[in-house]
Protein backbone atom coordinates (compact mmCIF):
# COMPACT_ATOMS: atom_id res chain seq x y z
CA UNK A 1 0.00 0.00 0.00
CA UNK A 2 1.37 3.41 -0.96
CA UNK A 3 1.94 5.76 1.95
CA UNK A 4 -0.58 8.30 0.61
CA UNK A 5 -3.20 5.53 0.45
CA UNK A 6 -2.32 4.41 3.96
CA UNK A 7 -2.65 7.95 5.28
CA UNK A 8 -6.06 8.24 3.65
CA UNK A 9 -7.12 4.94 5.20
CA UNK A 10 -6.00 6.19 8.61
CA UNK A 11 -8.11 9.32 8.21
CA UNK A 12 -11.11 7.20 7.29
CA UNK A 13 -10.61 5.01 10.37
CA UNK A 14 -10.13 7.95 12.72
CA UNK A 15 -12.95 10.11 11.41
CA UNK A 16 -15.58 8.34 13.52
CA UNK A 17 -14.44 10.54 16.41
CA UNK A 18 -13.58 7.69 18.77
CA UNK A 19 -10.17 6.99 20.26
CA UNK A 20 -8.12 4.39 18.37
CA UNK A 21 -5.03 2.76 19.85
CA UNK A 22 -1.86 2.93 17.78
CA UNK A 23 -1.55 -0.85 17.90
CA UNK A 24 -5.00 -1.24 16.34
CA UNK A 25 -4.15 1.29 13.62
CA UNK A 26 -0.91 -0.56 12.90
CA UNK A 27 -2.79 -3.86 12.57
CA UNK A 28 -5.42 -2.30 10.29
CA UNK A 29 -2.77 -0.91 7.92
CA UNK A 30 -0.20 -3.71 8.30
CA UNK A 31 2.68 -1.49 9.42
CA UNK A 32 4.76 -1.08 12.56
CA UNK A 33 3.92 1.11 15.54
CA UNK A 34 6.82 3.36 14.62
CA UNK A 35 5.27 3.91 11.18
CA UNK A 36 1.94 4.82 12.78
CA UNK A 37 3.64 7.37 15.03
CA UNK A 38 5.32 8.93 11.99
CA UNK A 39 2.04 8.90 10.07
CA UNK A 40 0.23 10.67 12.91
CA UNK A 41 2.92 13.36 13.00
CA UNK A 42 2.70 13.80 9.23
CA UNK A 43 -1.10 14.07 9.24
CA UNK A 44 -1.07 16.54 12.11
CA UNK A 45 1.63 18.65 10.48
CA UNK A 46 -0.37 18.63 7.23
CA UNK A 47 -3.43 20.14 8.85
CA UNK A 48 -5.53 17.06 9.65
CA UNK A 49 -7.10 17.72 13.09
CA UNK A 50 -5.45 14.87 14.98
CA UNK A 51 -5.86 14.58 18.74
CA UNK A 52 -3.98 12.16 20.96
CA UNK A 53 -0.52 10.91 21.76
CA UNK A 54 1.61 7.80 21.98
CA UNK A 55 0.46 5.31 24.58
CA UNK A 56 -3.08 6.69 24.69
CA UNK A 57 -4.56 6.75 21.21
CA UNK A 58 -5.60 9.03 18.38
CA UNK A 59 -8.74 10.46 16.87
CA UNK A 60 -9.74 13.04 14.27
CA UNK A 61 -11.99 15.93 15.22
CA UNK A 62 -14.20 17.81 12.76
CA UNK A 63 -14.41 21.18 14.47
CA UNK A 64 -12.07 23.93 13.32
CA UNK A 65 -12.18 27.11 15.41
CA UNK A 66 -9.96 30.13 14.97
CA UNK A 67 -10.20 32.55 17.89
CA UNK A 68 -11.93 34.96 17.82
CA UNK A 69 -13.50 33.59 14.62
CA UNK A 70 -15.67 30.51 14.36
CA UNK A 71 -15.39 29.16 10.84
CA UNK A 72 -17.55 26.50 9.25
CA UNK A 73 -15.90 23.66 7.36
CA UNK A 74 -17.03 25.28 4.07
CA UNK A 75 -15.52 28.63 5.04
CA UNK A 76 -12.27 26.94 6.03
CA UNK A 77 -12.26 25.05 2.74
CA UNK A 78 -12.77 28.25 0.73
CA UNK A 79 -9.99 29.96 2.66
CA UNK A 80 -7.50 27.17 2.03
CA UNK A 81 -8.45 26.86 -1.65
CA UNK A 82 -7.77 30.55 -2.21
CA UNK A 83 -4.55 30.61 -0.25
CA UNK A 84 -3.15 27.46 -1.83
CA UNK A 85 -4.01 28.75 -5.31
CA UNK A 86 -2.21 32.02 -4.60
CA UNK A 87 0.65 30.14 -2.95
CA UNK A 88 1.24 28.21 -6.17
CA UNK A 89 1.28 31.34 -8.34
CA UNK A 90 4.33 32.86 -10.02
CA UNK A 91 3.99 36.09 -8.06
CA UNK A 92 6.76 35.70 -5.49
CA UNK A 93 5.42 38.32 -3.11
CA UNK A 94 1.82 37.06 -3.14
CA UNK A 95 2.93 33.44 -2.98
CA UNK A 96 5.06 34.17 0.07
CA UNK A 97 2.24 36.08 1.74
CA UNK A 98 -0.21 33.20 1.14
CA UNK A 99 2.18 30.66 2.65
CA UNK A 100 2.83 32.94 5.64
CA UNK A 101 -0.91 33.38 6.20
CA UNK A 102 -1.50 29.64 6.04
CA UNK A 103 1.26 29.14 8.59
CA UNK A 104 -0.49 31.62 10.89
CA UNK A 105 -3.81 29.81 10.43
CA UNK A 106 -2.17 26.49 11.25
CA UNK A 107 -0.53 28.00 14.32
CA UNK A 108 -3.84 29.12 15.88
CA UNK A 109 -5.86 26.06 14.93
CA UNK A 110 -6.56 24.34 18.26
CA UNK A 111 -5.10 20.93 17.57
CA UNK A 112 -2.98 18.71 19.80
CA UNK A 113 0.13 18.29 17.67
CA UNK A 114 3.42 16.69 18.50
CA UNK A 115 5.17 19.39 16.50
CA UNK A 116 4.17 22.56 14.74
CA UNK A 117 3.61 22.48 10.97
CA UNK A 118 6.41 23.89 8.86
CA UNK A 119 5.84 25.75 5.62
CA UNK A 120 2.07 25.57 6.24
CA UNK A 121 1.98 22.06 4.85
CA UNK A 122 3.14 22.99 1.34
CA UNK A 123 6.29 20.88 1.51
CA UNK A 124 5.23 18.10 3.87
CA UNK A 125 1.66 17.67 2.69
CA UNK A 126 1.29 13.91 2.04
CA UNK A 127 -1.33 14.37 -0.69
CA UNK A 128 0.72 16.58 -2.97
CA UNK A 129 -1.72 16.43 -5.89
CA UNK A 130 -4.78 17.49 -3.88
CA UNK A 131 -5.00 20.81 -5.75
CA UNK A 132 -6.10 18.90 -8.85
CA UNK A 133 -9.41 18.27 -7.17
CA UNK A 134 -10.28 21.95 -6.75
CA UNK A 135 -11.88 22.09 -10.19
CA UNK A 136 -14.38 19.38 -9.24
CA UNK A 137 -15.66 20.93 -6.02
CA UNK A 138 -18.27 23.28 -7.61
CA UNK A 139 -19.70 20.45 -9.73
CA UNK A 140 -19.88 18.10 -6.76
CA UNK A 141 -21.61 20.71 -4.61
CA UNK A 142 -24.15 21.52 -7.31
CA UNK A 143 -24.89 17.84 -7.92
CA UNK A 144 -25.51 17.31 -4.20
CA UNK A 145 -27.91 20.26 -4.10
CA UNK A 146 -29.84 19.20 -7.20
CA UNK A 147 -29.66 15.46 -6.34
CA UNK A 148 -28.13 14.52 -9.69
CA UNK A 149 -26.14 11.39 -10.36
CA UNK A 150 -22.58 11.69 -11.62
CA UNK A 151 -20.37 9.67 -13.91
CA UNK A 152 -16.93 9.66 -12.31
CA UNK A 153 -13.68 8.44 -13.81
CA UNK A 154 -11.36 7.46 -10.99
CA UNK A 155 -8.42 5.05 -10.91
CA UNK A 156 -9.10 4.06 -14.52
CA UNK A 157 -12.74 3.12 -13.95
CA UNK A 158 -15.99 4.86 -14.82
CA UNK A 159 -18.56 4.75 -12.05
CA UNK A 160 -22.09 6.07 -11.64
CA UNK A 161 -22.46 7.54 -8.16
CA UNK A 162 -24.85 9.52 -5.99
CA UNK A 163 -22.88 12.33 -4.31
CA UNK A 164 -23.94 12.67 -0.66
CA UNK A 165 -21.38 14.70 1.26
CA UNK A 166 -18.08 16.51 0.85
CA UNK A 167 -15.58 16.19 3.68
CA UNK A 168 -12.47 18.25 4.24
CA UNK A 169 -9.43 16.78 5.99
CA UNK A 170 -6.42 19.02 6.25
CA UNK A 171 -6.43 20.24 2.62
CA UNK A 172 -7.64 16.91 1.29
CA UNK A 173 -11.23 16.60 0.06
CA UNK A 174 -13.23 13.41 -0.07
CA UNK A 175 -16.77 12.80 -1.28
CA UNK A 176 -19.11 10.27 0.28
CA UNK A 177 -21.04 8.56 -2.51
CA UNK A 178 -23.38 5.67 -3.11
CA UNK A 179 -21.91 3.68 -6.00
CA UNK A 180 -24.38 2.09 -8.42
CA UNK A 181 -21.84 -0.54 -9.50
CA UNK A 182 -20.72 -1.82 -6.10
CA UNK A 183 -24.10 -1.17 -4.49
CA UNK A 184 -22.32 0.29 -1.50
CA UNK A 185 -21.00 3.52 0.00
CA UNK A 186 -17.54 4.77 -0.85
CA UNK A 187 -15.26 7.66 0.09
CA UNK A 188 -13.74 9.09 -3.09
CA UNK A 189 -10.64 11.22 -2.99
CA UNK A 190 -11.55 14.26 -5.05
CA UNK A 191 -7.95 14.75 -6.22
CA UNK A 192 -8.05 11.29 -7.85
CA UNK A 193 -11.06 12.12 -10.03
CA UNK A 194 -9.88 12.33 -13.64
CA UNK A 195 -13.22 13.25 -15.21
CA UNK A 196 -16.62 14.22 -13.89
CA UNK A 197 -19.90 14.38 -15.79
CA UNK A 198 -23.32 15.39 -14.47
CA UNK A 199 -26.02 12.98 -15.60
CA UNK A 200 -29.64 14.01 -16.31
CA UNK A 201 -31.03 11.36 -13.96
CA UNK A 202 -31.93 12.41 -10.42
CA UNK A 203 -31.95 10.39 -7.23
CA UNK A 204 -34.00 10.39 -4.05
CA UNK A 205 -33.22 9.00 -0.62
CA UNK A 206 -33.77 5.25 -0.47
CA UNK A 207 -33.41 2.89 2.45
CA UNK A 208 -29.78 1.86 2.80
CA UNK A 209 -28.50 4.45 0.30
CA UNK A 210 -28.82 7.77 2.11
CA UNK A 211 -26.32 9.86 4.02
CA UNK A 212 -28.19 8.98 7.20
CA UNK A 213 -27.56 5.29 6.50
CA UNK A 214 -23.89 6.00 5.87
CA UNK A 215 -23.55 7.88 9.17
CA UNK A 216 -25.31 5.10 11.05
CA UNK A 217 -22.87 2.59 9.59
CA UNK A 218 -19.88 4.69 10.64
CA UNK A 219 -21.18 5.12 14.18
CA UNK A 220 -19.15 3.04 16.66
Amino acid sequence: MRRADRLMKLVQILRDGTLHKAADLAAATDVSLRSIYRDMETLAASGVPIEGERGIGYRVTAAITLPPLNLTMTEMEALHIGLMAVGASDDTELSGAAKALLAKLDAVTPEDRSRAPQGSGFAIYPFADAARGFQHLPVLRQAMRTRQKLEVEIEGQNRIVRPLQLDYWGRLWTCVVWCEATRDFDDLRVDQIKRLRVLPSLFVDEDGKSLKDYNLRKRP
